[in-house]
């Protein structure tokens, strides 16, 4: 008699689907709503992370994964401090250090490696000199920030887990982009762009509490190569603005009633319409991820605005997510290499 080989059950993949939106919803209301609750200095920070630790992948961190992300997020929080010490004054040597790591990072991108290190690098190298230069009274220090939103990151993501475990069986790969020729002129561009927005950022007072447009610019840098034609890209532009336009309508549902329960709530609800899409398809997922990422940023500063020498009200910044939108979209089109001859690479 011969026994056959157990094959694995198998698993739908709206099952799947599901419960990674309910892990992203539930470690975003969670990570957010502890961060305002508590007074964090930067409360969008810790599910910040965790969304991109869940979006790279359905399965949950390892031990030894998250010790090293945790630590790659401190090394280069160091790093990042030091150097906008050592060159503050030195705007041309801090600038042109900071192109080196932020070109580096969109290299990898554009190969499909890393997963989700590259983008939060990106993220610390704008993050930790625009506070260190612009917002001197956070209260505690850069590095402090960044291990507790590193370490909140992961413990939500393995808490989203822990609610809403892995149904097993095989997870459907992400899509890698198959066309590299043109990765380094890609991320020479992304670079360029991404240091014009920091610049813009440093130099102009309107712009000195406007970290949400280095963020929504890298954001979308990291989207466009899914933006194969104009409609595309159109779409990926009102998606990511819809992000900003939820984040307002949700600051001001929450100003009516402005309690834990209720915050939890109205960003456990919005997270998981948009992480639920972002589960949902392995490829358009990343426009919702970078839409929700917005969210996170514009509600996190509007319930707890970071400290500002001038007035900055919630509608400013949408308006701001809007700016970054238009400028992204308009300098790629001039800095990037030409649609066709990408596709060209492809086939």
């Amino acid at each position: 008699m011969s026994v056959e080989a157990a094959s694995p059950i198998p698993v739908r993949p709206d099952l799947r689907a599901k419960r990674q939106g309910l892990r992203i919803a539930t470690a975003a209301a969670v990570g957010l709503t502890l961060g305002v609750a508590n007074g964090e200095a930067v409360p969008f920070l810790g599910p910040m992370f965790a969304v991109q630790f869940l979006f790279v992948s359905p399965r949950p961190l390892g031990l030894k994964q998250a010790i090293g992300l945790i630590a790659l997020i401190l090394a280069v929080g160091k790093v990042m401090v030091w150097l906008t010490g050592a060159f503050g004054d030195r705007p041309v040597v801090l600038l042109a250090l900071l192109g080196l790591v932020y070109c580096t990072c969109f290299l990898l991108q554009a190969r499909g490696r890393g997963g989700a290190a590259p983008f939060l690098v990106i993220v610390i190298a704008v993050m930790v000199p625009m506070l260190g230069i612009l917002q001197k009274d956070l209260g505690e220090s850069i590095i402090l920030i960044l291990f507790k939103g590193a370490l909140g990151g992961v413990v939500l993501a393995w808490l989203g887990h822990a609610v809403f475990p892995d149904p097993g069986g095989h997870a459907a790969g992400r899509a890698v982009p198959s066309g590299v020729d043109h990765a380094v002129h890609q991320a020479l561009a992304n670079t360029a762009i991404l240091l014009a927005m920091v610049v813009l950022c440093l130099t102009d007072s309107r712009f000195s509490t406007a970290i949400v447009v280095p963020i929504t610019v890298a954001s979308l840098l990291n989207q466009l190569d899914l933006a194969s034609s104009g409609r595309a890209a159109l779409g990926l532009m009102v998606v990511n603005l819809l992000g900003g336009v939820v984040a307002s309508f949700a600051f001001a549902f929450i100003e009516l009633r402005p309690t834990v329960p209720f915050l939890f709530l109205t960003v456990f609800f919005v997270a998981l319409v948009f992480g639920g899409r972002a589960a949902t398809d392995p490829r358009a997922g990343k426009v919702y991820a970078g839409a929700l990422t917005t969210f996170l940023i514009l509600f996190g500063l509007g319930v707890l605005p970071l400290p500002a020498s001038t007035p900055d009200s919630f509608a400013s910044r949408v308006g701001l997510v809007l700016f970054a939108i238009v400028c992204t979209f308009c300098l790629t089109a001039l800095l990037w290499p030409a649609p066709s001859t990408r596709r060209e690479d492809r086939t």
